[in-house]
């Protein structure tokens, strides 16, 4: 009874039951349930935001701009204002590039507000990590799906085209900074900017350990409060440089580090 009790206090669970491998799989299947629904519910959530920020629905509430009306009315910080911001633009491109496919379009709904909300299987942590690069994501997704289309080896049908949305953003996520257009000729200048390569592509890898226990949907202020301030601390990382990791790998924008890390 003595270390029953000790366990509790520790708050270490007692022992349960194995689970079959029929309940094991039933669980799973309502995780990936949940999950799908999440990402369903982040691509309604930006259609809907796209559409009221460029009716500007904050102007006849009262409110100066799109940051105080976010604020006042859904009590959400200025960085997840304009991260849904991110998430609407960055779905936005994606579906548009879907809908211009040369065989897509024949077997997508065009209504707008339905097709604003199909489910590419994407997570809001995804759209927003490639926002400032959802052009490159739209004229990859269109380049690939033209080159199916022709080829005729492959239906475009919707697992196919959800497929190549999500390897394009995979793609777009994992891909270097691109070189600059004419590297310096002094060999100074060119070792010192790829010693500042190396440390942003490391620093971007590390807020995405970051994120992973600090979301994005938390602000800065949460996201400080919480794990990332423990696991700062336990690292040895200044917190402001965390936060400024984990800023850069949502963005992509290396003016995130600048400050900090730069």
């Amino acid at each position: 009874m003595g270390e029953h009790n000790e366990d509790q206090e520790h708050g270490v669970e007692p022992a349960r039951p194995p689970l079959s491998e029929a309940r094991a799989r039933e669980m799973t299947a309502g995780l990936r349930e949940a999950m799908d629904d999440v990402r369903r519910s982040v691509a309604v959530l930006a259609a809907r935001v796209r559409d009221a920020h460029a009716a500007r629905v904050w102007v006849p509430l009262g409110h100066s701009s799109w940051e105080p009306y976010c604020r006042v009315e859904f009590g959400i910080s200025r960085a997840q204002a304009y991260r849904l911001l991110d998430v609407a633009r960055a779905l936005s491109a994606i579906h548009d590039a879907v809908a211009a496919g040369p065989e897509t379009s024949r077997t997508r709904d065009t209504d707008p507000g339905t097709a604003a909300a199909l489910d590419y299987g994407l997570s809001q942590r995804a759209l927003i990590a490639v926002s400032a690069r959802a052009d490159t994501v739209a004229e990859l997704i269109t380049h690939r799906l033209a080159t199916l289309a022709h080829s005729g080896l492959t239906a475009l049908d919707e697992p196919t085209v959800r497929a190549v949305v999500r390897q394009a953003v995979r793609d777009v996520r994992t891909a270097p900074a691109p070189p600059p257009a004419e590297p310096p000729a002094d060999p100074t200048v060119a070792a010192l900017r790829r010693a500042v390569d190396d440390l942003v592509a490391n620093t971007h890898a590390i807020g995405e350990l970051m994120l992973e226990v600090a979301p994005a949907y938390l602000s800065d202020t949460e996201a400080a409060t919480g794990a990332l301030g423990l696991l700062c601390e336990e690292i040895g990382e200044p917190l402001e440089n965390g936060l400024a990791a984990r800023r850069y790998a949502i963005s992509g924008d290396r003016r995130a580090l600048h400050g900090t890390v730069l």
